[in-house]
């Protein structure tokens, strides 16, 4: 047995409907990185200095040493950039994801982010690398972040956004903090919930291409015209989506020392006044979008396949390949995951175990079908699934020129062939089903083992939409 954890899937081809407030087509959510004076620095106790979203192409960091020039461009973010992109955002909702430490060290702004109305968020404790850490030294990092923001900001914080994060972040913070939402994923247009810290975890996801850090980085931006373009693009993109009934969140990143210099804020602003041009635009700060969310949308229960135990996934999918449990067996020991919680994705794993039989394998799944309105059904002795199956075509409800048709066609059908008439009788009315054994019945054995094997799939199918939508 395998399970793979990726949820390579989420919303599909069928996202929900935010229903925003006030029927808006889009909602637009600014974030403003405050990481100055938290990042790596010996002063704070790292090893080295930073070498993360800079100026200076190639950065390295300088083990047991300041960078003067690393520093000074963090400080540009502090001392210059954050007054700028305040003067320019001072009126709109905005999320600060702040370092805790950072924010300790930066009383004015501070003040400012709360004269504004910003929402402040959790950017962790420092600025740095959480990859290599253990679950217990992040744990407690998380921790301390909470108090320590608690008690510069006056208020524990309501999101999360660790950015350079382990593969404990997610469950570590939603265990750890009372978060409406954790924003450590790019995974999605939409917020989702996940099963995180032993509870139902809001995702409100984040952005790396509507972000000025591809500024700072070989392949993204160089000049200003191009991030604004880019952020029109995105915008008019989404916003024709949500004209056409598929709503959508736009996520805007910003950071004090790289949106701050004035060639970057003046294209942000010419994006921005593109945006407030349009109708049914909800800016927000994504603690409203995630107190929206969680009311509009809340955790649902619902069967997941890929968690079950081997008895009672093949107890629920035993029976869908009719009186066929092998099959389910041999996927339950499959790779599953999230993908697999649909029906689609059962049923794929179903009928990649059917497919991969041996012949007299699939011969006896077809054989252990019942003929249509033949002597089982007389005898009520079909299946649940078969009975409600046939009765939905009426097949239960047949004049008595009709049963002796159907009881012909049987034995002929079968004795060509060798296995029982199967068609997806939901699919079909009692005249098509006739229609279609009049014509099937003139097929190769060949020709028509194929086609019955493609029904056994496609009933399979239809029972497993009926199962997991109830």
């Amino acid at each position: 047995m395998t399970r793979y954890p990726r949820d390579m899937t989420g919303y599909g081809a069928y996202p929900p409907d935010p229903q925003w407030p006030g029927g808006a087509r889009i909602a637009v959510q600014i974030v403003l990185n405050y990481e100055e004076g938290g990042e790596n620095n010996v002063l704070h106790g790292d090893a080295a200095s930073e070498a993360f979203l800079s100026e200076i192409t190639g950065a390295a960091p300088w083990p047991g040493q300041r960078h003067w020039n690393m520093e000074s461009i963090y400080e540009y973010g502090s001392r210059a950039g954050f007054w700028r992109v305040h003067r320019l955002l001072g009126d709109l909702p905005v999320t600060v994801y702040g370092v805790a430490t950072a924010l300790a060290r930066g009383p004015e702004q501070v003040a400012a982010m709360k004269s504004a109305g910003w929402e402040i968020a959790s950017h962790g404790l420092k600025w740095i690398e959480h990859k290599d850490m253990s679950a217990d030294e992040e744990r407690a990092q998380i921790r301390e972040a909470i108090r320590l923001h608690t008690e510069v900001v006056g208020a524990p914080p309501r999101g999360w956004y660790t950015g350079r994060c382990s593969m404990n972040t997610v469950d570590l913070a939603a265990a750890e903090g009372e978060f409406a939402y954790i924003a450590d994923s790019y995974a999605d247009d939409l917020p989702y919930w996940v099963e995180a810290g032993g509870k139902d975890q809001l995702i409100v996801p984040y952005t790396m291409d509507c972000n000025d850090m591809r500024f700072a980085i070989q392949a993204g931006f160089t000049t200003g015209d191009q991030f604004e373009r880019y952020l029109k693009d995105s915008f008019d993109m989404l916003y024709a989506e949500g004209v056409a009934g598929a709503s959508k969140m736009m996520s805007i990143g910003l950071h004090c020392r790289l949106a701050g210099r004035p060639g970057r804020a003046l294209a942000l602003k010419r994006a921005l006044d593109h945006m407030r041009s349009h109708e049914g635009v909800w800016f927000a700060t994504r603690e409203q979008i995630a107190d929206h969310w969680a009311r509009v949308h809340p955790p649902q229960p619902r069967l997941r396949p890929s968690t079950m135990e081997r008895e009672a996934f093949v107890a629920a999918f035993g029976g869908v390949f009719e009186h066929s449990p092998w099959i389910a067996e041999g996927a339950f020991e499959m790779e599953l995951g999230p993908a697999h919680d649909s029906a689609a994705g059962v049923h794929n794993a179903l009928a990649r175990v059917f497919r991969s039989a041996t012949e007299a394998q699939r011969l006896g799944v077809l054989t252990a079908h019942p003929d249509l309105a033949g002597k089982l059904a007389a005898a009520g002795r079909l299946t649940a699934e078969s009975t409600a199956e046939q009765a939905g075509a009426g097949l239960d409800m047949l004049t008595d020129d009709e049963r002796a048709t159907f009881t012909r066609l049987n034995t002929e059908y079968t004795e060509k062939f060798g296995f029982p008439f199967i068609i997806a009788v939901k699919d079909h009315s009692k005249a098509s089903i006739l229609d279609a054994f009049h014509r099937r019945i003139r097929n190769d054995r060949e020709t028509e083992f194929a086609e019955a094997c493609r029904q056994v799939e496609r009933i399979a199918e239809l029972r497993l939409i009926e199962k997991m939508s109830s």
